[in-house]
């Protein structure tokens, strides 16, 4: 997953600030990045604070481990089915 230049308490300061009525395009400005972007964030971090939006980050780190795990135990099984002649 790609690291982010900003932290989770600078997107959810960026979604307050919209939310307390400063135009979006005005924050993106300032911020330097897109509109594109400040949605993105408002979809995922909206109505969130920091230690929710940094305990959201850690879940989803964990889940891509589990599923590459999960992904490398499927395919440890299926070069055994193969490599015995297992059919399915």
């Amino acid at each position: 997953m790609k690291k982010s230049r900003f932290t989770e308490e600078q997107m959810t300061g960026f979604i307050k600030q919209a939310e307390a009525g400063i135009p979006v395009k005005e924050i993106c400005r300032k911020g330097g990045f897109s509109d594109a972007t400040f949605y993105k964030w408002r979809a995922t971090y909206g109505g969130m604070d920091v230690p929710d939006a940094r305990r959201l980050r850690e879940l989803e780190g964990e889940n891509a481990k589990l599923k590459k795990l999960l992904a490398e135990a499927h395919l440890d099984m299926h070069a055994l089915n193969s490599a015995f002649g297992v059919k399915r």
